[in-house]
C-alpha cells in the first residue's frame, strides 16, 4: 500500500469512506472539510492507497498550538491489517515535521473500542471537557 496526500480527486473515496465507517454527521459538511483542509499549508489529508482502492485516511491540521487528528477511518475490509497504525503514524510525522510538538484527536462518547486503539499507539486520556458552540446555524 502507497502512502499519498490526497488531492482533490481522491475527496468522493475519502466522503464515501467516512460515511461508511460513520464519521460523518448531517451538521458537517465532509466534502468542505475536506476541501478546506486541503487548501492551505497548516492541513492536510493522508491516505493508504492500494491502486484505485482507498484503504485509509487521516486528516491532520495544526491550529498554531498543536496538531489535530480527524476522520482516521479504514476499509472495514481492511481492518486488522495495520492501516490503521500506519496512517495515523503517518499524520503524526506530518505533524512532526512541520515542528508541531503535541497530538490531539476526539473520539466519540462510548467508542471504546476505538479509544483503546488509540491508547495502544501512545494517546492518553485527557482530563478536560470539550465544550462545542455552533457559529453558523
Amino acid at each position: 500500500m502507497d502512502l499519498i496526500e490526497l488531492s482533490e480527486a481522491w475527496v468522493e473515496r475519502a466522503v464515501a469512506l467516512w460515511e461508511h465507517t460513520g464519521l460523518t454527521r448531517p451538521w458537517n459538511d465532509p466534502h468542505a472539510d475536506a476541501r478546506k483542509a486541503l487548501a492551505g499549508p497548516e492541513s492536510t489529508i493522508l491516505a493508504l492507497v492500494q491502486g484505485e482502492r482507498l484503504a485509509a485516511t487521516a486528516m491532520a491540521g495544526d491550529d498554531g498550538h498543536r496538531g489535530w487528528l480527524y476522520y482516521v477511518a479504514v476499509d472495514p475490509d481492511l481492518q486488522d491489517q495495520g492501516c490503521g497504525r500506519r496512517i495515523v503514524e503517518a499524520a503524526a510525522e506530518w505533524l512532526r515535521a512541520r515542528g508541531t510538538v503535541k497530538v490531539q484527536l476526539m473520539v466519540r462518547a462510548g467508542n471504546d473500542s476505538v479509544t483503546q486503539f488509540y491508547e495502544k499507539l501512545g494517546f492518553e486520556r485527557l482530563d478536560v471537557a470539550v465544550l462545542g458552540k455552533r457559529l453558523v446555524p
